[in-house]
């Protein structure tokens, strides 16, 4: 093991590596999430879950990682990160959607879909005829996004929050209650929230029932459970080798804990 103070180039440079896989995975997941979105609703077993779902659980794993190996300022750094990034996604979408579109004659086949009845869209919004396809993908991800910066605001902090929490709870043992103590009580926050936000119109506008609404919640909920107590494996794998490879003492992941 070496010292906090003994560190050599090569083992900052690897640490430093594997910082950059795991906040990269963590922000693919979260912007994958973003462009998928709702895009698409499948079925698993007795739940209904949208498509982009299927990614964000790896987050939390990844934000568990880099809390225990780096330390809670490192793990606020990176979901803050992300944050600036779903700004930007947002931004770009909005440029996207402002700028006017190309001459009707010009316009590749695919840019325009023709509809044989009036569809409503997440926004509240009614098409009919036709619709460009860019303006269909917006309506379906841009309420999205916009609820997962909301969801992502509360869930991701207070994941970080919760699981130095139960760190000092126990001082520094029960990797799998602070793992999953953290987790479930950050994905019920980021349920609850994402469907709030992204059907909310809908819900005003009676287009979508507060029943049908609680059934997502519920059915994202369960899905994030699920796999939040199947990562746990991979969690402890994770923390077993990594402390390793990256040879962190005791009085570094100490030190960490407490920045």
């Amino acid at each position: 093991m070496t010292s906090n103070t003994e560190i050599s180039d090569a083992l900052r440079e690897k640490r430093e590596r594997v910082f950059l896989v795991l906040a990269g995975f963590f922000l693919c997941a979260m912007t994958m999430l973003n462009i998928i979105g709702i895009t698409r609703f499948i079925q698993l077993g007795p739940m209904a879950l949208a498509v982009g779902v299927l990614p964000y659980p790896l987050t939390f794993l990844c934000t568990d990682l880099i809390s225990e190996l780096y330390g809670r300022a490192r793990a606020n750094f990176m979901v803050t990160v992300g944050l600036a990034l779903n700004f930007f996604i947002i931004g770009i979408m909005w440029l996207a959607s402002a700028i006017p579109s190309v001459d009707p004659s010009n316009q590749p086949p695919w840019q325009l879909i023709e509809l044989a009845e009036s569809v409503a869209l997440p926004d509240g919004s009614v098409i009919g005829d036709s619709v460009e396809l860019y303006t269909l993908l917006y309506a379906t991800t841009a309420g999205a996004v916009t609820a997962s910066m909301f969801a992502y605001i509360a869930a991701q902090y207070c994941d970080v929050y919760m699981f130095h929490f139960w760190k000092r709870l126990t001082k520094g043992k029960h990797l799998w209650l602070r793992n999953n103590g953290s987790t479930l009580v950050s994905q019920g926050v980021d349920s609850f929230m994402v469907i709030a936000v992204t059907f909310g119109a809908q819900f005003l506008a009676g287009a979508i029932s507060a029943g049908a609404m609680l059934v997502l919640m519920g059915s994202n909920y369960l899905f994030k459970l699920f796999v939040a107590l199947a990562d746990t494996i991979p969690f402890y794998l994770g923390v077993h080798y990594l402390r390793r490879y990256l040879e962190l003492a005791d009085d570094e992941i100490a030190a960490y804990a407490e920045g």
